[in-house]
């Protein structure tokens, strides 16, 4: 058994998280797949606002079939301290650099980078045209329709 470990916010989850949570499962044959989900505040730091709560997030990411463990309140850097108490061989993300800031905008690091180094990093792919960022808009976009239909249901 191979324990592999990826993470994300997990906002207002999607197809698209849950493609990348196969692929992450899916990087080996018999793997173990530990999911962390973000805090919020590390996520407000660095990213913004979210729309979904931490539990509900947490919740979401849970019910996907691909998920054998979450990790709450997971590290917005992954240090080599954490996979070794977390166990993992492998951390699967997208390969491009995830720029991580110090709260002030000031660069860090790639937040994946300690596992890069290590050599414990596989690449998994984004799905093409669906995001959290997608879905906002289309809400933000069509604001006034979806407000009028829940009028009517009322």
């Amino acid at each position: 058994m191979i324990t592999v470990y990826t993470d994300g916010v997990f906002d207002l989850f999607h197809f698209g998280h849950a493609r990348s949570l196969e692929q992450a499962k899916k990087v080996f044959p018999n793997v173990y797949l530990k999911v962390g989900v973000c805090k919020d505040i590390d996520v407000w730091k660095h990213k913004g606002p979210t729309v979904m709560k931490y539990e509900e997030r947490c919740k979401c990411v849970s019910h996907c079939k691909w998920v054998d463990e979450i990790i709450y309140d997971a590290p917005w850097v992954i240090d080599e301290q954490f996979l070794i108490d977390q166990n993992i061989d492998y951390v699967a993300r997208e390969d491009s650099p995830y720029v991580t800031t110090n709260g002030d905008g000031e660069f860090v690091a790639d937040a994946y980078h300690v596992p890069k180094r290590l050599n414990k990093f596989v690449e998994i792919h984004r799905t093409p045209q669906i995001s959290t960022t997608d879905l906002i808009d289309r809400i933000v976009k069509n604001v006034d329709v979806y407000s009028e239909r829940n009028l009517k249901r009322a």
